[in-house]
């Protein structure tokens, strides 16, 4: 039987509101692949061997991935979509600081302790992802594996404020229940490597929605030729941000030519979360914290290629750090040697950076998998399929 576009609209606007799967939702058995896997390729510059942040040598990440219950929400006990995750930026960093700077593209959101990056230029301490309503119960857990591994923390040493970064998972998750425990966070950091990462539907990013489609964590990597320095720059996200039709891949607006968007994917109403992202940068390239500054607020320029405008309820937040110099914890001497590139040489880094972060939140998308959360909520991921034909149209 053949059926027209109009009567094809028909009937996806009466699926959806039945519930169930539309015309053009991901088929549930279809393998998710990165954006490279399904030849789009970004930018110029080739990836790290995983094309991971953890292709910066050193760099570690763990995730804990929190899924359970069914059905209506019951505040405190679930449905519980949510997790946490964790970026390590090398072994022992509370002694060996990273030199690091921050940039807030809209600020409708947290990330704890850029103060004192910020003030300091530096990183101490391991970087934690999670839901928004969490943050504190993430941030006890940082402080109890600080605590255990320096037990003079707060005694003869320094105290210290956590990195937490936060989106908000509320359309998916009991929010109010902050499912994620402080023996999470120290599990969760405990067990952080390198090599491969999970995407997508894992870790902070189980709950997240992004573009309209199920979003949460990405990754991507560049290596700079040899030729101009040699070094690699990793980006972490997790992406819950933008609205369908201003998503855009690989230059093609994607969004536009998709399909109408679910009702729980599309904006809330006025006082509620329109979403956020976090962008986490790595390098081994010798910054300072001023220059890493500038290398964060890059990331907004991948975010903007993905087609975000960074919109009033959106809370957009970048941190760099590098790992090529160590910055001591207590020095006995008045001064220490560091390695600094010049500002002049920055410019692949900076590109790097921008192709890497757009990468990134395209492969939180495109690996990310469909889930039903609390009172039923379902966001699709994106149909791979579909995204194929969109952009094999388009380049004829």
């Amino acid at each position: 039987m053949t059926y027209s576009r109009n009567m094809i609209a028909v009937l996806a606007s009466l699926s959806m509101l039945c519930g169930c799967i539309s015309a053009g939702a991901a088929d549930s058995s279809e393998p998710r692949q990165r954006v490279r896997d399904l030849g789009i390729v970004i930018g110029q510059y080739p990836t790290g061997t995983q094309n991971a942040i953890t292709d910066v040598a050193g760099v570690k990440v763990g995730q804990t991935t929190l899924s359970s219950g069914d059905g209506p929400l019951v505040p405190g006990h679930g449905p519980v979509r949510t997790g946490v995750t964790v970026v390590i930026p090398r072994d022992d960093v509370w002694h060996k600081k990273v030199p690091a700077g921050s940039f807030v593209l809209n600020g409708t959101g947290e990330m704890t302790g850029l103060a004192w990056v910020s003030e300091s230029g530096f990183l101490e301490y391991p970087i934690a992802l999670t839901n928004t309503l969490n943050v504190p119960r993430v941030a006890n857990g940082v402080m109890n594996w600080m605590i255990a591994r320096y037990p003079e923390v707060g005694i003869t040493d320094d105290t210290l404020t956590p990195v937490v970064a936060e989106c908000d998972d509320g359309r998916l998750n009991d929010i109010q229940g902050r499912h994620v425990s402080e023996a999470d966070v120290v599990k969760t950091i405990d067990r952080a490597s390198s090599g491969a990462v999970q995407e997508g539907t894992v870790g902070a990013g189980t709950g997240m929605v992004s573009y309209g489609f199920k979003g949460g964590i990405g990754t991507s990597s560049r290596r700079i030729p040899e030729t101009e320095g040699g070094y690699t720059v990793g980006v972490l996200v997790n992406a819950n941000h933008g609205r369908r039709p201003e998503l855009v891949v690989g230059g093609v607006p994607v969004g536009r030519l998709y399909e109408a968007v679910p009702p729980v994917a599309q904006a809330l109403s006025p006082g509620q979360s329109e979403g956020s992202i976090i962008v986490i940068i790595a390098t081994d390239a010798p910054l300072d914290g001023r220059q890493l500054t500038r290398l964060a607020k890059r990331a907004a320029l991948g975010l903007a290629r993905t087609g975000s405008t960074a919109r009033h309820g959106s809370g957009d937040f970048m941190l760099a750090f590098s790992t090529a110099n160590v910055i001591p914890h207590y020095p006995t001497d008045r001064t220490y040697t560091v390695t600094q590139l010049a500002d002049t040489h920055m410019n692949p880094l900076i590109t790097a950076t921008v192709e890497a972060t757009e990468e990134a939140i395209l492969n939180a998308l495109t690996m990310a998998t469909t889930v039903v959360g609390r009172d039923g909520h379902r966001v699709e991921a994106i149909s791979l399929a579909k995204l194929r034909a969109i952009l094999d149209r388009q380049a004829k």
